[in-house]
């Protein structure tokens, strides 16, 4: 199937230091009324799907990526900000880039080789526990079992059937992550999966913050 997909690429007067969750909370306040820019219902409540917009910071560079119905929100509020305030800092926005696509998603004839090219968040409580405990063939199954949820899960969120099996193979290494002030288990590397996906979608946790943006790596 063909998925919709925006990129908005920003540059400033001056480098953006604040991070891509004070990002998404600069559009979530300025346009609150778009529920896909934040996700959230009210009264502590929140919409629980797969995130349409996502928030990245890619080689110090700001972007926005939607997705489907993601891209209309993006294009109404295209001409509505040339500035944004994160943490009281002003950032003039001068320049505003975009790639529309439609792009190929689900099971492919052939491996395609995807770089992660901000942290993967794979793991959760329960599943750290097994991780910290397991020996490294253990984890690296472990990984690729997650990975391919991971795939399913969108899959079943774009309502597309997946009708052959995944498989995966993986070359990731650790690394550490920030979340919510607290350092957790991130992973940075490579996989090779029979699977189309978008470049610049997130996959595992927190992708509207930016974790787990992937993109093609012929």
């Amino acid at each position: 199937m063909k998925v919709k997909t925006m990129l908005l690429k920003m540059e400033s007067d001056q480098p953006i230091k604040e991070d891509s969750a004070k990002l998404r909370g600069f559009f979530a306040r300025k346009f609150n009324g778009y529920l896909l820019l934040h996700n959230h219902l009210g009264n502590n409540k929140f919409l629980y799907q797969y995130p349409r917009i996502q928030y990245k910071t890619v080689n110090h560079a700001k972007m926005i990526l939607g997705l489907v119905e993601g891209v209309d929100v993006l294009q109404s509020i295209y001409n509505q900000y040339d500035q944004i305030v994160l943490d009281g800092h002003a950032y003039q926005i001068f320049s505003k880039e975009i790639s529309l696509k439609m792009e190929d998603f689900g099971i492919a004839s052939e491996n395609i080789k995807y770089k992660f090219l901000t942290p993967w968040f794979a793991l959760n409580e329960e599943n750290y526990q097994r991780y910290k405990n397991y020996n490294y063939a253990e984890r690296t199954d472990q990984l690729k079992s997650i990975l391919i949820r991971n795939i399913m899960a969108i899959s079943k969120t774009f309502q597309y059937f997946i009708d052959s099996k995944i498989i995966v193979n993986t070359k990731l290494k650790e690394t550490s992550i920030k979340f919510k002030g607290k350092d957790v288990i991130g992973f940075l590397g490579t996989f090779q999966v029979n699977f189309n996906l978008p470049d610049y979608i997130g996959l595992g946790k927190s992708v509207s913050r930016g974790f787990g943006t992937i993109k093609k790596n012929n």
